[in-house]
């Protein structure tokens, strides 16, 4: 019998991951939810992949359990769920993963957000939460629910520590914290009573989500692809209207092989180009970019380009991707996107696996402290960014990293209309060893602030030595010569 079987359940049902920064950012485990949903399903006529070899045993054994049952509402379920059957099964399991992420739970099921925040294929199924609430109580769901946790546990230890390996290579690769943006949270949910072998990716507000059926193998790289686009959206969102300013190049794309969404959307274009390229340099396999190329994500090769000099400077990516946006010449891609034959269908991936190398170090506490504070710069939330890049510069880091903590209180001084404190912020900054970027965004602010004082002379000095600046970016360099110009003339 399924409640005799199965031993006595853990405390856990959620992993946090240990050993990570910001680890209340990153989750493993179960999701109840998930579970009394797909147990419904799978009373309804939720059949899908019964016959694979890789279903975990709890779903054939939960399933004969439940068919035992008194279960007085059970008839009713099973109009709802052939009702509301949808073209195939991985179709089937999706509206009802989006369901279950999208209510607090039992024994009420309400949805978490205002209605009209509720993604569709859920809000589809809404006449589904009364029909849930008495399978729930009728079935006994609770109970069943503390018995099956150690399988749960069992499956999600299969990924704990190649999760652990691959989200720290990933932020020290991209130079930034495991929590990306402040409140945001990346969950792995593993569901042992959908069809084997399936990865599902959500993203609702400030939440990802990745949910992995049972596997033989776990899948490495569906959630290593998933994490990335947790790092680099929020990046790529940032550094939006810029990128929209090299949208022409959507042309060539709409012959590939593409979803319709990155035909449309250059953002999403650039953004999955890039992670093409970034995944390729994990790998150590070039081969990968002429793949992306050919299927559609023709930015692949010019990122490949630019994540070499990347990873040869100091700055995290999330300041860095402003300078490739600003280096990528439309001319020079419209002739390399020329040459690209598009393959004739989408690539189909075998459940490919990746070999993991150790991480790299990861970032200094102050390098922590500083991102965090410049989520809070942009946000406009200056006092609390303002407290934050006062700690870094007590933390351990390099001189670079004190010279960006300097760089943003002078950049607060400036918005909070402090000239006199900024200046001295500024050239605190200089005094720190900032990298070069930092550097000539500085002397082009204390350009700035001496052409308000009307000291044309100190500002053409500055300009000059921002333009002198090698590594300085192509924004800094722009901005420099601009207003420069304007103060000759």
């Amino acid at each position: 019998m399924f409640l005799k079987r199965i031993i006595p359940s853990v405390v856990l049902c959620l992993l946090t991951l240990r050993g990570l920064h910001a680890a209340e950012s990153l989750q493993l485990g179960a999701n109840e939810n998930l579970f009394v949903v797909l147990a419904a399903a799978n009373a309804a006529g939720y059949d899908e992949g019964l016959a694979l070899p890789d279903n975990n045993p709890l779903r054939q054994e939960l399933r004969d359990y439940l068919a035992k049952q008194n279960i007085p509402v059970l008839p009713e379920l099973r109009k709802f769920y052939k009702k509301h059957m949808l073209r195939n099964g991985v179709q089937d399991l999706s509206q009802y993963i989006s369901y279950s992420l999208s209510v607090v739970g039992p024994p009420d099921f309400a949805w978490r957000t205002r209605d009209v925040d509720v993604p569709p294929d859920a809000m589809a199924l809404d006449s589904f939460t009364p029909l849930l609430i008495d399978f729930y109580r009728q079935a006994n769901l609770a109970e069943l629910w503390n018995r099956s946790k150690p399988a749960y546990e069992k499956e999600a230890e299969k990924y704990h520590s190649s999760l652990v390996t691959t989200t720290g290579l990933v932020d020290a690769y991209l130079r930034v914290s495991a929590g990306g943006y402040l409140g945001r949270r990346f969950q792995v949910f593993v569901d042992l009573l959908g069809a084997p072998e399936q990865v599902q990716t959500r993203n609702y507000g400030d939440d990802a989500f990745v949910i992995v059926t049972s596997s033989d193998k776990p899948r490495t790289f569906d959630i290593r692809h998933a994490y990335i686009h947790f790092q680099i959206d929020p990046i790529a969102t940032k550094y939006g209207i810029e990128l929209d300013q090299k949208r022409s190049l959507l042309d060539f794309a709409q012959t590939a092989p593409l979803e319709p969404a990155f035909k449309n959307d250059f953002v999403l274009l650039a953004s999955e180009s890039l992670i093409k390229a970034i995944e390729s340099r994990l790998d150590k396999n070039p081969g990968e970019i002429n793949q992306a190329a050919r299927q559609g994500y023709i930015l692949a090769p010019f990122f490949a380009e630019q994540l070499p000099v990347f990873e040869k400077q100091q700055q995290g990516m999330r300041f860095y991707l402003e300078d490739m946006i600003g280096a990528l010449d439309l001319k020079r891609e419209d002739t390399r996107i020329a040459g690209i034959k598009f393959d004739s269908a989408p690539a189909v991936r075998l459940g490919k696996q990746v070999t993991i190398a150790a991480p790299e170090p990861k970032l200094s506490p102050s390098a922590q402290t500083v991102s965090k504070a410049e989520d809070l710069y942009l946000q406009r939330q200056l006092e609390p960014a303002k407290e934050l890049y006062l700690k870094s510069l007590e933390q351990n880091g390099s001189a670079a990293e004190h010279a960006q903590a300097w760089y943003g209180l002078a950049r607060i001084a400036v918005l909070q209309n402090q000239p006199d404190a900024a200046v001295k912020l500024f050239e605190k900054t200089l005094g720190a060893s900032p990298d070069g970027q930092t550097k000539a965004w500085t002397l082009v602010y204390l350009a700035r602030l001496s052409k308000a004082a009307n000291d044309s002379e100190r500002a053409s000095k500055f300009y000059q030595e921002a333009l002198a600046i090698p590594d300085a970016s192509e924004q800094a360099r722009k901005a420099a010569q601009t207003e420069s110009q304007k103060i000759s003339k």
